[in-house]
C-alpha cells in the first residue's frame, strides 16, 4: 500500500510525531507537547496533507530509539498506513546522531516515506532543503544531549556529596519533605514495619524466618503499603514477602540516618542498563535525617546476618544442575546436599523451601540419585530411536510437536501485540488528559501502572530475541544434533558439558513424571 500512496505526490497520509523529554521541557513553551501538537497540525492542514495519527512520547529521552509511540509509528510504516512523517524539528526525531542518521539515509528512503522537520527545514523529498545539513544537525543534538547528560549527572553528584536525596522513589519507612524535597523524613504509616522486621532481626530471625513472621502476622508489603488504591488490582507476588527484599532494609545503612547514595548508575547517557557502582565510588554523608534504628543496633544485625547467612561455596554442582524445574509452578528445583545418615542426595522446589508454610507448592522432594539415572536412560533411548531417522518418520505413533523456534515466534507475536495494546491506552489517556477529561492524579497513577506492564513485558520480548539470534538454521541445527548424540551414546557418563548443550529442561511433576525439553527440534519429537 505505501507504494502506491508515495507514488503520488499529492497524497500523503501523514504521521505526526511529538517527542518531549524532562530536559527539553526546560526549554521553554515552545517545545511544549501542546505546542508541538498545535503547530505541526496547521502545517499539516495548510499543505493539505491527511493526519492518519499523532504518536506522542512524552517523557521520553531521544538518545535511543526505544519509545512506545515511536515504535508505533514504525509499525504504521510497516503496514502502509502512513506514507510521511512530519516533526517540529530533527532533535523531536532523535539526539542519537547514528540512529537518526540510519532513519533519515536508509529506513524512511528505502520505505517511500517522506520525513519533515519543518523548523530545521530538513525535507528527504526536496533536494533544495537542509537534507545535506542533517548529519551535522545530528551530530550536534547528540552532542547537546551528551552535554545534558553530563551537567544533570555532575550536579546530582554534587547534591548526594552534600547529603542531599536526589532519588525518585523514597526507601521504605521514609518519604521526601514537603517542604525540602531533598530531605527525607520518617512516615509513620511505612515506618513501623520496617521497625518490626529489625526488631525479629535483633531477637535471632534470619530474613526466611522474618518472612514467614510477617506473613503469619498479616503485615503488608512494601508494595501493598505504597499501593492500597490500585485500580488494577494486584498479584500473589505483590502480597508476599521475600527474603531479599527483607536483607536489603538489614543492609540499608540508610536507615541509621545516613545518605547513602550512587550505589549503581547506568553505564552513559545511551544505556539504560543499570550496574552496581564499586563500594568506593558511593557517596556516604552522616547523620542528614533522622533515622530509623540505631547505629549499634543497625551493626549488630549486620554481624547476625554474615553468621546466618553464609553459603556453602563447596557445594557440589550436579550433573542436572539448573536444568531441573517444578511443573507446577515454574521455579527452580534445588539439588540439597547429601544427608549425613545415608549420604542420599534429594530435589526440593526452591518456592517451596521459600514460602513453605504458605503452601503455594509441594516440596518435590526425590531421590536425585534416581532421578538422575531415570533422565539418563530416556536420552539414551531417544538418542537410539534418533539414529533411525528415516523409520521414525514412517512410524504411526510418532508425534510432531512445534519446533523451539515457532513457539518463540508464537509468544514474541503475542507479547508484542500485547505492548500495543498497552501503548494505545497510554497514548490515548494521554490526550484524554490534554482535554481534561482525566485528572492528572488519575493519569500518573495509571500510567506508571502501564508504564511497568510494558518494562516486564518489554523484558521477556528482549529474552525471547535473544533466544532467536541464537537459534541456527535447520541444517546447521541437524548437524550438530547429530554430533551430540553420537558423542552422548559414546560416553559411559555424561558430561555436564553435553547435558547443557542436548537439554533446555526437565519439568518434575509432583508425581513424578518427566518432561524433558531439548535444544533441537529432533529430539523433541518424542
Amino acid at each position: 500500500m505505501i507504494n502506491t500512496l508515495a507514488s503520488t505526490n499529492a497524497t500523503y497520509i501523514v504521521g505526526l510525531y511529538i517527542r518531549l523529554s524532562k530536559d527539553d521541557g526546560k526549554l521553554g513553551e515552545s517545545e511544549s507537547i501542546t505546542n508541538q501538537k498545535s503547530f505541526l497540525t496547521d502545517y499539516a492542514i495548510e499543505h493539505g496533507y491527511i493526519i492518519h495519527d499523532t504518536y506522542i512520547d512524552d517523557g521520553f529521552s531521544g538518545t535511543n530509539f526505544n519509545r512506545p509511540a515511536f515504535k508505533r509509528m514504525i509499525r504504521d510504516i510497516e503496514d502502509g498506513k502512513i506514507n510521511m512523517v512530519i516533526t517540529k524539528d530533527l532533535s523531536r526525531l532523535g539526539r542519537d546522531y547514528i540512529g537518526t542518521g540510519e532513519y533519515i539515509e536508509r529506513y524512511f528512503p528505502s520505505h517511500n516515506v517522506r520525513y519533515f522537520a519543518i523548523t530545521d527545514n530538513i525535507d528527504t523529498m526536496q533536494a533544495q532543503s537542509n537534507l545535506d545539513m542533517a548529519p551535522f544537525k545530528a551530530v550536534f543534538n547528540d552532542m547537546y544531549a551528551k552535554d545534558i547528560s553530563k551537567k544533570i549527572r555532575t550536579a546530582l553528584h554534587t547534591k548526594q556529596k552534600e547529603g542531599k536525596w536526589v532519588g525518585g522513589c523514597t526507601p521504605l519507612g521514609y518519604m521526601k519533605d514537603p517542604n525540602d524535597k531533598n530531605h527525607l523524613v520518617i512516615n509513620e504509616d511505612e515506618a513501623w514495619v520496617v521497625r518490626k522486621i529489625f526488631d525479629l532481626a535483633l531477637k535471632g530471625k534470619g530474613t526466611v524466618q522474618i518472612k514467614d513472621a510477617l506473613y503469619e502476622e498479616k503485615i503488608p508489603t512494601a508494595y501493598q503499603l505504597r499501593n492500597s488504591k490500585n485500580f488494577y488490582g494486584e498479584s500473589s507476588a505483590r502480597g508476599i514477602w521475600s527474603a531479599k527484599t527483607i536483607k536489603g532494609i538489614l543492609t540499608n545503612r540508610l536507615y541509621t540516618g545516613d545518605m547513602v547514595q550512587n550505589r549503581r548508575s547506568r553505564i552513559n547517557y545511551k544505556v539504560r542498563k543499570i550496574v552496581d557502582n564499586d563500594e568506593s565510588n558511593w557517596y556516604i554523608v552522616e547523620n542528614t535525617h533522622e533515622g530509623l534504628i540505631d547505629k549499634e543496633s543497625f551493626n549488630l544485625v549486620g554481624n547476625m546476618l554474615k553468621k546466618t547467612n553464609q553459603k556453602n561455596t563447596k557445594k557440589e554442582i550436579r550433573l542436572l544442575d539448573g536444568l531441573l524445574l517444578c511443573h507446577e509452578c515454574g521455579h527452580k528445583l534445588g539439588i540439597c546436599a547429601p544427608r549425613k545418615s545415608d549420604g542420599r542426595t534429594y530435589t526440593v522446589c526452591n518456592y517451596y523451601r521459600q514460602h513453605s508454610k504458605l503452601h503455594l507448592c509441594t516440596s518435590h522432594g526425590f531421590s536425585y540419585e534416581k532421578l538422575e539415572e531415570t533422565v539418563i536412560n530416556s536420552i539414551k533411548e531417544i538418542c537410539f530411536k534418533t539414529l533411525n531417522k528415516e523409520q521414525l518418520k514412517k512410524s504411526e505413533t510418532n508425534i510432531t510437536l512445534d519446533s523451539p523456534k515457532d513457539n518463540l515466534i508464537k509468544e514474541k507475536n503475542n507479547i508484542e501485540n500485547e505492548i500495543n495494546n498497552i501503548t494505545r491506552k497510554l497514548d490515548n489517556m494521554y490526550l484524554d488528559k490534554l482535554d481534561g477529561k482525566v485528572s492528572d492524579d488519575m493519569y500518573g497513577r495509571l500510567s506508571e501502572k502501564l508504564n511497568s506492564d510494558i518494562k516486564s513485558l518489554k523484558e521477556k520480548l528482549e529474552k525471547i530475541n535473544s533466544s532467536l539470534e541464537s537459534i541456527k538454521d535447520s541444517f546447521d541445527i541437524g548437524k550438530e544434533c547429530d554430533r551430540l548424540i553420537n558423542e552422548f551414546i559414546g560416553f559411559k557418563n555424561p558430561t555436564r558439558d553435553i547435558m547443557l548443550k542436548l537439554i533446555d529442561r526437565i519439568e518434575v511433576h509432583k508425581n513424578k513424571q518427566l518432561d524433558i525439553y531439548f535444544n533441537f527440534a529432533e529430539l523433541n519429537f518424542f
